[in-house]
């Protein structure tokens, strides 16, 4: 069976992450997680003093970027892995409303798209990996035999956000939540650089009303296509 690359693309809060990186381990592909990098980045920014309200400081970031250095570490127990900023664990915290709000905002600037998009092709040079983000399967891997769009409606990514966080015990409040996915949303589809959209060849998939079982099983399906090709 030939070796692919797969590019997983879609909205924010669709499960992208989640089921590139369960697609991964099934079928023994590598998992590269486009969207943490663009969160470790606004990060260190975060951290930096770079924003002022929901302004960036450009100026300085352009200054910073190549200081910047984004890894994965697979984690021995569970099996997936974690996002390294400058060596160090940032995993969790990237995963926090505070990034989430400005996440959007780092990945449309266009020197920040152009690091990291160069840091992702590198990774992906050989097949055999699963790739998700924003725009993998019209700017980062035009060529990859198997692209897959996720979308899913706002309220239903909103509510699955506002469990996640739930679960991590932080506090989370639904209207909020649904604000910022529509604000991602259009950020993300009328941004100058690499706007999010489908790719012509891109497979559709809604899993609004989708089981975990039901989309893995149509995940699972497409990929024999791809491979028996």
């Amino acid at each position: 069976m030939k070796k692919i690359t797969i590019a997983i693309d879609g909205f924010s809060s669709c499960g992208k992450s989640t089921m590139a990186k369960d697609l991964a381990r099934e079928i023994g592909y590598i998992y590269i997680d486009s969207g943490a990098m663009y969160r470790a980045v606004t990060l260190f920014c975060i951290e930096n003093g770079l924003f002022n309200g929901k302004e960036v400081n450009t100026e300085r970031l352009k200054e910073e970027i190549n200081h910047i250095r984004v890894s994965f570490l697979l984690d021995p127990t569970t099996g997936r892995p974690r996002t390294q900023l400058n060596g160090k664990d940032v995993e969790d915290r990237i995963r926090t409303m505070e990034v989430s709000s400005r996440v959007s905002i780092i990945a449309a600037i266009d020197f920040v798209r152009e690091y990291l998009v160069a840091q992702q092709q590198e990774m992906g040079r050989t097949k055999g990996i699963v790739m998700d983000g924003r725009d993998i399967g019209t700017t980062v891997f035009p060529d990859a035999e198997l692209k897959i769009f996720v979308t899913a409606s706002a309220e239903i990514r909103a509510e699955r956000r506002y469990k996640e966080l739930q679960e991590k015990g932080e506090k989370a409040n639904f209207d909020e939540i649904l604000a910022n996915v529509k604000e991602r949303d259009h950020i993300d589809q009328t941004r100058a650089v690499s706007p999010l959209r489908r790719a012509e060849d891109a497979l559709l998939l809604d899993n609004s009303q989708l089981t975990i079982a039901e989309q893995k099983a149509w995940l699972i399906e497409q990929f024999r296509k791809a491979t028996e090709e």
